[in-house]
């Protein structure tokens, strides 16, 4: 081959490697391929990646061409050999291995024979080749140094050819070409790694928000590691059946990253949420529960008319019941708490009092849940917050989505939600997906004070209703029940009993 042609195939080959390195997304399949680069420049009959880690130097790759071994990455097996130390046991650096001494002082080490080599201990190669009738002869060991100028490893070839086939060391261009490849392999390595720590770095602090919130209210403790979960399963299920309003939905490892950040920062908002109204248990509660102080006014007016002690006693009981809120409150129990706040007593000053104040009678009379509506609108506003301190954040290209996701879970498929009245077509599949995971979370969680935990059956029947009330998305509900994502949720996270059997047919607007 005349010095053009040459020439031509090294430039070839450094094109091939150039363009891995823009395409090729797995950093050690990319590494693999600059090492076989490597080898057809050098026409190398072998070559070895070496990662270093902590103190010693582990086989990454072992490729050789005459003998048939191809192991680690892309291979068909790890590499079978015990990584080499960069100490001796005594504490001493480990000079006699050639691959050692390459990473430990940062240079590279070009042996024209290995049987003529002084210095370095070849009694393993040289057992390797009485074995197996190999001959080792020239063996160039590179380190692996990246942008930094990090040492994360070292890259050695052995048995150099000419364009005959016969064994030669090395030539100095080729080392030089092998250093600038090996360099390329150490800088993906090593962005690939600075990639994967700010990834979980990112994904860290956003559990540890998530944590916080739950944290911060004892009585919605890990709704915001539920929901993820939960939303992934519908999400999954989703792709899988596509059907009128989904369809093309898909799926991809890009896709799921994205919907799962959303999910756990779908309430991030909370943390600009007041505990008073987070953390309000019960109709009365404020720092304290006010009940109590109602009860002190009942005690001192049976006191004062010992004749009404009874009648008193009956209507504290019914005042307690009413204070811990529920789904639904009839209208004739707020007509008696009406008709008991006119009742009065004798206070410490001697002045005649109502026993219930005009706000006691407010709360108490809340018809659903324990917030009254502008108690409910500091609720609300967290979506509110969430949105916009998400759409504050630079979110990368791939993640560009999570503040629609995250910030659509409260909207209504008929455009009666909050806070940007979206109707359906106005919403992605995820942020319907959410919506989803978010209410069916909060109906069977069973840490809600002013609830019982609810069974998959009251559940799904309160869901079925949401839907033909124009509340969920159809054709989502209709996957959730026949995927038994709802199934798969409750055998990860609900209580036994919250188990119960379901007949699908009876649900709410689910046609079998």
């Amino acid at each position: 081959m005349d010095a053009l042609a040459d020439l031509r195939r090294r430039i070839d080959i450094l094109n091939r490697v150039g363009l891995a390195l823009s395409s090729e997304s797995n950093p050690r399949l990319l590494v693999e391929q600059i090492l076989q680069g490597a080898m057809e420049i050098t026409r190398a009959d072998g070559g070895t990646v070496y990662e270093a880690v902590e103190d010693r130097l582990r086989f990454e790759i072992i490729h050789n061409q005459s003998m048939g071994i191809h192991a680690g990455v892309s291979g068909l097996r790890p590499v079978p050999l015990p990584d080499v130390p960069l100490h001796t046991a005594g504490g001493s650096e480990n000079h006699a291995s050639v691959v050692a001494h390459c990473v430990l002082t940062g240079t590279t080490v070009n042996i024209p024979d290995a049987y003529a080599a002084p210095g370095f201990d070849f009694t393993g190669t040289k057992a390797f080749d009485t074995k197996t009738g190999y001959r080792t002869t020239s063996v160039l060991v590179v380190p692996m140094r990246d942008h930094e100028g990090q040492i994360t490893g070292a890259l050695q070839l052995i048995n150099a050819r000419d364009a005959g086939g016969g064994s030669v060391a090395f030539p100095f261009d080729d080392q030089v070409l092998v250093e600038s490849l090996a360099s390329q392999a150490a800088t993906a390595r090593t962005k690939h790694r600075l990639i994967e720590d700010q990834k979980r770095l990112f994904e860290s602090f956003i559990q540890l928000i998530a944590t916080a919130i739950d944290e911060k209210s004892p009585y919605t403790g890990g709704h915001c590691r539920r929901v993820p979960e939960l939303t992934m399963l519908l999400a999954e299920a989703a792709a899988q059946v596509p059907g009128s309003g989904i369809e093309g939905f898909a799926m991809g490892e890009h896709d799921r990253y994205e919907l799962r950040i959303a999910a756990w920062l779908h309430d991030c908002g909370k943390i600009t949420t007041p505990e008073w109204v987070m953390d309000k248990a019960t109709k009365l509660s404020a720092i304290h529960d006010r009940i109590e102080l109602v009860a002190t006014r009942f005690a001192a007016a049976a006191a004062q008319d010992p004749l009404r002690a009874k009648q008193l006693a009956d209507d504290l009981a019914f005042l307690r019941r009413c204070n811990t809120g529920g789904e639904f409150m009839r209208p004739e129990d707020q007509a008696r708490i009406r008709a008991i706040s006119v009742r009065t007593w004798t206070g410490l000053d001697g002045a005649e009092q109502a026993l219930l104040t005009a706000d006691e009678v407010e709360n108490l009379c809340i018809a659903k849940g324990t917030l009254l509506p502008r108690e409910r609108e500091v609720i609300n506003h967290h979506i509110v917050a969430t949105i916009k301190m998400l759409e504050s954040l630079p979110f990368p290209r791939h993640l560009k989505r999570v503040p629609e996701f995250a910030g659509g879970h409260h909207e209504r498929m008929d455009g009666k939600g909050y806070p940007k009245q979206l109707t359906r077509a106005q919403m992605s599949v995820q942020a319907r997906i959410m919506g989803i995971a978010d209410i069916f979370e909060a109906l069977t969680a069973g840490d809600r004070p002013y609830k019982k935990a609810m069974t998959l059956t009251q559940a799904l029947a309160i869901l079925g209703r949401m839907k033909l009330d124009g509340h969920v998305d159809p054709d989502l509900f209709d996957v959730f029940i026949r995927r038994r994502v709802y199934l798969d949720y409750a055998k990860r996270f609900l209580r036994p009993e919250q188990i119960d059997p379901v007949d699908e047919a009876a649900i709410p607007g689910y046609v079998p």
